[in-house]
């Protein structure tokens, strides 16, 4: 309400804090974060709190690039989470950490050398270049999230490359390799060329629109066992062992990598699947050329390869098995084998081009046959001497081209067709890989995997379906590629014999390379040589061994960190939570829970919860190109032109945080944000409403007692700790837009635009120390410091601001010291409820009218009107209604308990005759009658309602009886 004229605005009880309207986030948010660390805060309870320890364990961040809103939605929600359990008083100590190992630091230690640097750089000087860039970088992402306010050991935060890490991280692959589950061997693995290294699954990406130059090749059969030779004459089909008729008889595949064709040992086909042996047509000398496909296949081979295949006999796979057929390119006899149910006839002819070298069924099926592991690709992905005369080319680059022409030359191509399909890239440089044997350290999954899926059946999954992802991957995932052909990481502790290649590898060059680690860094390795590297009982071998230059899977130096940190700091092993994005089922969360499984036989975590991916708007994923990417910077500190990019401050970024439903990808851009900036704006007015009407309460000299409170005060009460209970369950639940949603609703509707509303007249008007004043100022605080604590974990800068400006004493210096809010059971007045909610309603429906006869310009404040109510129903329907009104009546406190102030008319009656003004409107609903007339009488200058007694105060003419009296209780005049 607006002070009324000048001579009698000094009477009223105005608004007085120095809690501003507007945040001035940019400012004020360094301010309260200042505080915060002068006083300790965060140290002292997270350490200090009475109750039990929690632990939500930070996955690291990786230690590049500047942070964007996907760090901002995973930060926050652990924040959140974190303060809410301090305020609960729990020691929840959060130790922040950084993955500061792997390819992307290497890259951009090399992106920054000239050529000639780059030629003469060593191993070590690289890791020392790198080593000091990701400690640069974890400076610039620790004052970022420091800046949204998150609280942490900032001081004390765990990295990949402390030696205390790493020598940790050595003790997981010792006591793996101890227990028998780490092996060397030769075998397929994500080799990516563009990185000149072997990827494991979690460093893979699958981009939309990937396309292969698909082919069908017909290998000619050169042998057929004598049964299928059998069949095959006695259907009057010639085979190869007539010279005469040689290579009429073709085995036909389908492959998607030509460039794997010179690596072919065999083709595979399905043992319980059926085959057909159809005519095709006929060949240029004239005699007829006849293929094998599967059977399923046929009609839809006839249409893709454009050719006739008429069945004339069937065979099962197996028995295929045994038919030799000629490499169509290279000097090589190959057989057909039986391979796995990984043959199927959803695609291609059923019969399946078989590479040992290049893929993980090839590699199991040729292990099966006793095929070698053939792989004519180096490490650039260029193909080598083995590959014949297409040793030069490159897989990625030339080779496919160059191959299908050689097969089109041939005779051989039976079609080329552009293959759209998912194709595993290197998630780092963006660019195609291909699967490569190379000798690899590996984890070996079936030594634990069983344990493993047995602790995923014990965690608590949030939501559910994490718990299906993460099993199906462990259930189904083969060994784990655990080295690295990089510079850059923490070294996988081996030596080989140098004339023998034999490893050595046991107890005591573990704790010996661990030991050296933890005094002196993982750069010990690179720094010294063997002799200094063996243990002492070795030393004097030392010119017989070499060691070993593979650095570890930056998985698994992640994946370590249940030991480094949680174990290693003394936190807790399990953590109660484990807390990132879904794309960590393949990634931390699985590297931990399978080092933790191998080495302790537990997961490392009893909770886990994961959130989607940040989206714009229109749901489509942010990027620079699309110009939608929203710059957690620039959202926070604002940007260039403020007009159009405004300073939010980190409350804003935090609300939004809190807003989302994170289960699901969640979206951000300027149109949410702005709607984000209004309901903040809208709670930090409504706190502001409730400090500046306290400007001049004591609570300890001038709080009502909550049983004298009146009807209204007890109803405030009631919904605020209905509120405080369903808050604190979203909590529980890290249901957080339902707090969002709650605390939008409560201080929207039920304080601002009902208890509020109605109480300005109380709190403007009444003389100060009158008891209808004091008990609305009595709710006021109560409902203001437990605003306070609800909003502290999300809103924590307006939290700590509200707080410190209370217009009085309290115990406690900052919000977060006062604990999660509670209320006595005195509050809960549950009776009131349905009462209420009926006069809530019916407020309301007078309020409809009343807006409509505003809308017709015959009534300006609502004030200026009187309104007739009349019950028209007898029945049970109206039963509420005047249960209701019977209760607002008998309130011992009708100063303050009169429908009159409820519904903001300066008359109000209840049955009896129509008012003696005309009728402005009359509506029935509900078993209502409502009238609404304009008031008699005149407009007091003071409160603004509609008297008959005005003028009827010599001194005070153009005041009501009851303004005059507050002036007289006041001692006061007109100015």
């Amino acid at each position: 309400m607006t002070a009324s004229p000048a001579s009698y605005k000094d009477t009223l009880n105005l608004l007085q804090t120095p809690f501003a309207m507007r945040a001035n986030a940019r400012v004020r948010e360094p301010e309260l974060q200042a505080f915060w660390k002068e006083h300790d805060l965060y140290g002292r309870l997270s350490r200090g709190n009475p109750g039990a320890p929690f632990t939500l364990h930070d996955g690291p961040p990786y230690a590049n690039g500047a942070l964007h809103v996907g760090h901002a939605l995973n930060k926050i929600l652990k924040d959140i989470i974190n303060k809410h359990a301090l305020l609960q008083g729990r020691r929840a100590r959060f130790v922040p950490g950084w993955d500061c190992h792997g390819l992307p630091i290497e890259l951009k230690v090399l992106q920054g050398l000239g050529s000639e640097e780059r030629r003469q750089l060593t191993p070590i000087d690289l890791r020392r270049r790198a080593h000091a860039y990701a400690l640069e970088q974890v400076e610039g992402q620790k004052s970022g999230f420091r800046r949204w306010g998150i609280w942490a050991d900032w001081d004390e935060p765990y990295l990949t490359l402390q030696k205390s890490y790493e020598a940790a991280q050595i003790g997981v692959f010792g006591k793996m390799v101890l227990a028998g589950h780490i092996y060397r061997g030769l075998k397929p693995v994500h080799w990516s060329p563009s990185s000149r290294t072997a990827l494991a699954e979690a460093e893979l990406e699958y981009p939309d629109g990937h396309t292969s130059p698909s082919v069908y090749v017909a290998f000619p059969v050169v042998e057929l066992p004598e049964p299928v030779a059998g069949l095959l004459a006695a259907a009057g089909i010639a085979g190869p062992t007539d010279a005469a008729h040689r290579e009429q008889l073709f085995v036909a595949i389908w492959t998607t990598t030509p460039w794997t064709l010179p690596a072919n040992l065999a083709v595979s086909v399905n043992g319980q699947l059926d085959y057909a042996i159809c005519r095709d047509g006929t060949t240029n000398g004239g005699t007829p050329r006849y293929l094998v496909v599967a059977s399923q296949l046929v009609e839809q081979l006839r249409t893709s390869l454009e050719r006739p295949l008429e069945p004339l006999l069937t065979l099962k796979g197996a028995q295929l098995e045994g038919i030799l057929y000629r490499h169509p390119l290279l000097d090589r006899t190959s057989p057909v084998v039986i391979g796995g149910d990984y043959i199927t006839t959803e695609t291609g002819t059923g019969l399946v081009h078989t590479a040992p070298g290049h893929g993980v069924d090839d590699f199991h099926t040729g292990n099966k046959y006793g095929l070698p592991v053939l792989c004519p690709v180096d490490e650039a992905g260029t193909l080598t001497a083995e590959a014949g005369p297409f040793a030069g080319l490159n897989v990625l680059k030339d080779a496919n081209p160059a191959i299908i022409t050689a097969l089109r030359d041939a005779g051989l191509l039976l079609a080329e067709q552009r293959y759209e399909h998912r194709y595993p890239y290197d998630w780092r440089t963006k660019k195609p890989t291909i699967f490569r044997a190379t000798e690899q350290w590996f984890a070996s999954v079936d030594g634990f995997r069983a344990q493993a899926l047995e602790a995923i059946a014990a965690v608590e999954w949030l939501p559910a379906s994490g718990r299906n992802r993460i099993e199906a991957m462990v259930r189904d995932r083969g060994d784990w590629c655990i080295s690295r052909q990089r510079s850059w990481g923490v070294p996988i502790p081996v030596f080989y014999h140098r004339e023998t290649g034999e490893v050595l590898l046991n107890g005591d060059t573990l704790a010996h390379a661990e030991a050296l680690i933890a005094e002196h860094g993982a750069d010990v390795w690179w720094e010294r040589d063997e002799a200094g590297l063996l243990p002492p009982a070795w030393a004097d071998q030392a010119d017989q061994w070499r060691k070993g230059t593979d650095t570890m899977d930056v998985w698994f130096d992640s994946g370590s960190s249940w030991a480094a940190v949680l174990e290693g700091r003394g936190l807790g092993c399990p953590a109660d939570l484990y807390l990132e994005g879904s794309d960590q089922h393949r990634g931390w969360f699985q590297s931990s829970l399978l080092t933790s499984v191998a080495v302790n036989g537990t997961a490392p975590y009893r909770r886990v919860l994961t959130h989607g991916f940040t989206l714009d708007e229109k749901g489509r994923k942010m990027s620079k190109s699309l110009g939608n990417v929203v710059d957690p910077i620039v959202l926070v500190e604002g940007g260039k032109n403020e007009k159009q990019e405004p300073p939010y401050g980190a409350d804003v970024l935090r609300l939004w945080v809190s807003s989302v439903d994170y289960s699901a990808d969640v979206p951000l851009g300027p149109g949410i944000l702005k709607q984000l900036a209004d309901v903040y704006r809208k709670v930090r007015n409504t706190a502001r409403y409730l400090l500046g009407n306290l400007h001049d309460f004591v609570p300890t000299e001038h709080a009502v007692p909550i049983t004298d409170l009146p009807l209204l005060d007890r109803w405030m009460l009631q919904r605020t700790a209905s509120l405080i209970e369903e808050v604190s369950a979203d909590f529980e639940r890290f249901e957080f837009y339902r707090f969002f949603q709650a605390l939008q609703n409560f201080c929207v509707v039920d304080l601002s635009n009902v208890y509020l509303d109605i109480a300005k007249d109380r709190l403007y008007v009444s003389a100060a120390a009158d008891f209808r004043r004091r008990s609305c100022q009595t709710v006021l605080h109560l409902v203001v410091e437990r605003l306070a604590g609800l909003i502290a974990p999300v809103l924590c800068h307006m939290a700590e601001d509200i707080w410190q400006n209370l217009p009085y004493p309290v115990a406690e210096a900052s919000v977060f010291e006062r604990g999660w809010p509670t209320v006595p059971e005195s509050w809960a007045a549950l009776e009131l409820a349905a009462p209420m909610q009926r006069i809530l309603e019916l407020r309301a429906q007078v309020n409809r009218v009343l807006e409509g006869c505003r809308g017709r310009g015959e009534l300006g404040a609502s004030l200026e009107a009187q309104v007739q109510l009349e019950l028209v129903e007898a029945g049970p329907e109206a039963a509420p209604l005047r249960e209701a009104l019977a209760l607002v009546v008998a309130s011992p406190h009708p100063e303050v308990d009169n429908l009159a102030d409820w519904l903001l008319v300066s008359a109000l009656r209840v049955g009896g005759p129509a008012p003696a003004e005309a009728t402005l409107a009359e509506t029935e609903e509900e078993g209502v009658r409502v009238r609404i007339a304009r008031a008699a009488g005149h407009k007091c200058e003071r409160c603004w309602h509609h008297e008959s007694d005005i003028g009827q105060h010599p001194d005070h003419p153009t005041l009501c009886g009851r303004c005059v009296g507050v002036l007289e209780r006041q001692g006061a005049g007109p100015a």
